[in-house]
């Protein structure tokens, strides 16, 4: 099985670039994130022209999450609160930023996190208490029984400073800030995930997104923030973990490049 995850920051303006790349690389599974159109804009025909069925939670200008799928998905849910009770939710779920599905018996769980904007912004507040409801939902799918999960998506977090080609990154730069790791660590690692592409690549200068400015591409001046974190058994059987910056050459393309697990 193949998963791709990829932030195509607008799916419609990225139509083409998106559909040209899944028949190049016709993966199991694609997780988008800020696909950045309501249901009702969402371009289905052209996805299944490809041969997928899509399952989208849709917000117009902004966010948005689909999970495209060569075979139909099952028990298909949206937001925290398909998992958790309402009092908990409060307003996290007002932002189309969680898809999931089952497939072979693999949960995969597609995250769009928040960016967090500036370092005690709104925000900023607004993403740490995001991402410590995800330790909440993570939890609670893990009690339930389910035991081979991929989660994937935009986590708008570079975990290391390798993942920051950038040496000398300010601590108070979202995205790489210490109370940002430290959650991601509480909510995804410390429940036994463990991220795919670091078990076969472990040198820097491998990145998923780069600033549009400043050449941020052709000088590879980027940040590793989109993550495909797996359940041991599926950490176990995980034969690889690429980055595919061909699309980021292209003409209009997303900041984001494609990052695919097989197992």
């Amino acid at each position: 099985m193949q998963i791709a995850t990829w932030n195509v920051n607008s799916i419609r303006t990225r139509l083409d670039i998106v559909t040209n790349w899944l028949q190049q690389n016709p993966v199991d599974v694609l997780c988008i994130q800020e696909s950045k159109a309501t249901d009702e804009q969402f371009p289905i025909a052209a996805i299944a022209a490809c041969g997928y069925h899509a399952y989208i939670s849709g917000q117009k200008s902004y966010n948005g999450v689909a999970i495209f799928a060569k075979q139909p998905l099952t028990d298909v849910s949206i937001g925290f609160g398909s998992v958790l009770a309402p009092e908990l939710v409060s307003d996290l779920d007002e932002q189309k930023r969680i898809i999931a599905g089952t497939l072979d018996g693999v949960r995969i769980v597609n995250l769009y996190v928040p960016n967090g904007n500036m370092l005690g912004s709104d925000k900023y507040v607004y993403k740490l208490r995001w991402l410590e409801l995800l330790n909440s939902y993570l939890k609670t799918i893990i009690a339930a029984g389910q035991q081979s999960i991929c989660v994937c998506g935009d986590f708008n977090i570079a975990l290391e400073d390798i993942d920051i080609h950038s040496k000398t990154v300010s601590l108070d730069r979202v995205m790489a800030t210490p109370a940002e790791r430290d959650l991601l660590r509480k909510s995804v690692l410390d429940l036994g995930f463990q991220d795919s592409f670091r078990k076969f690549t472990t040198t820097g200068g491998h990145f998923s997104w780069w600033d549009y400015r400043q050449q941020g591409f052709e000088r590879n001046r980027g940040w590793r923030i989109d993550h495909l974190y797996l359940t041991p058994d599926l950490f176990d059987r995980a034969t690889n973990c690429t980055i595919d910056i061909e699309p980021r050459k292209l003409v209009q393309p997303s900041d984001h490049a494609p990052v695919i697990v097989e197992f």
